[in-house]
C-alpha cells in the first residue's frame, strides 16, 4: 500500500497508541477463497505460521495459492496497541507489522516450503521497507511458533543470507521473534487481492531463488 506510513523508528511500549479491549468491526466468518474459517479453532492437523513480507495484500494472496493452506488472514502483529486499526498501524505509533497468518496441514505442504517461499517472493534486506512502502509495519519478518519452527526459520535464513552475500545482494534484515498477538485488520483488507484482482501488489524478490 504506497500510501502507508513513512516511519522507520519502532515507538517504545510507553509511546505507543493506547488501542482498545476490542474489535471496533466484525471479522469475517470465511474465507473468501478457500471458504474455511478465519479464525481459531482449526481442525486437527492444521498448523499455524506467522509471516511479515511488507504490504500485507499480495502477501496473502501468495499463501492462499499454495496447495496445503487451509486458510489465511491479514493482520497487525509484534506491537503494542490492543486490537489496532489500519489508520493507526500506518500511523507509525503501534509497533506493529503487516501479517499474515497461514494455517495449513504439514502433510501437504511443510512449513519449511512456506518459509522458503517467504524468502523467495519479497526482498528481505531492506530494512524499515519493502519497495516503495516505507514504515515499521514494512519490515519482514517471521513469527515463530515454537522452538522447531523457530530452527527452520533461523537455518532457512542464515543459508538465504550466504546466498544473497554470494552475488552482492546485502545482508537479510529480517526478524525472526517469537509471535505475538495476531490483530485481525478490517474486513476490506481480508482476501483483498480476490476482491480486487488488479490491485496494488508490492512483492518483488531479489532474483535469488531460496533453497529449503
Amino acid at each position: 500500500m504506497i500510501f502507508g506510513g513513512k516511519s522507520t523508528e519502532m515507538p517504545g511500549p510507553d509511546e505507543a497508541l493506547p488501542g482498545r479491549t476490542g474489535y471496533p468491526f466484525a471479522i469475517p466468518e470465511a474465507h473468501r477463497v478457500l471458504g474455511n474459517p478465519l479464525r481459531e479453532p482449526f481442525p486437527d492437523g492444521v498448523e499455524v505460521a506467522y509471516f511479515a513480507m511488507g504490504c500485507f495484500w499480495g502477501a496473502e494472496r501468495l499463501f492462499w495459492q499454495k496447495d496445503g493452506v487451509f486458510t489465511t488472514a491479514v493482520g497487525y502483529q509484534n506491537g503494542f496497541t490492543p486490537y489496532p486499526t489500519y489508520e493507526e498501524v500506518c500511523s507509525g505509533r503501534t509497533g506493529h507489522a503487516e501479517s499474515v497468518l497461514v494455517a495449513f496441514r504439514p502433510d501437504e505442504v511443510s512449513y519449511r516450503e512456506l518459509v522458503g517461499l517467504f524468502f523467495s517472493e519479497h526482498d528481505p534486506t531492506q530494512g524499515m521497507r519493502q519497495g516503495n512502502d516505507v514504515g515499521t509495519q514494512y519490515r519482514s519478518g517471521i513469527f515463530f511458533s515454537g522452538p522447531e519452527q523457530e530452527e527452520i526459520a533461523i537455518g532457512i535464513r542464515d543459508r538465504y543470507e550466504a546466498d544473497l552475500d554470494a552475488v552482492g545482494k546485502g545482508g537479510i534484515t529480517t526478524l525472526v521473534e517469537p509471535a505475538g498477538t495476531f490483530y485481525y485488520a478490517e474486513p476490506e483488507h481480508q482476501q483483498y487481492l480476490d476482491r480486487v484482482p488488479n490491485g496494488y501488489c508490492g512483492l518483488a524478490g531479489t532474483g535469488v531463488s531460496c533453497s529449503i
